[in-house]
């Protein structure tokens, strides 16, 4: 996943399908996995929130700010890719 010149480098599906599969697992009550760019650690890491008003709380990938930043969001469900704007 991410293979292309726009994303920092590319992931792996096995370890994209284990994130949404703890996420479904979860004892919260989460909706949507949010795939995060972690530019200190030079990786990429999950977080989950419940509802979609939470993800306005994270930064998108090509803003300025912090130091993390939202690659994609997906529905932990159906797995649909949710397009956020900027």
């Amino acid at each position: 996943m991410f293979d292309s010149k726009e994303y920092p480098k590319s992931l792996s599906e096995d370890l994209f399908e284990t994130w949404l599969e703890a996420g479904r697992e979860s004892k919260m009550s989460y909706e949507y996995m949010l795939v995060v760019w972690d530019d200190l650690e030079a990786d990429y890491h999950p977080e989950y929130v419940e509802d979609r008003s939470q993800i306005a709380k994270y930064p998108l990938w090509g803003e300025a700010g912090g130091h993390s930043s939202i690659i994609a969001v997906y529905d932990l469900f159906s797995e649909a890719r949710i397009y956020i704007a900027n």
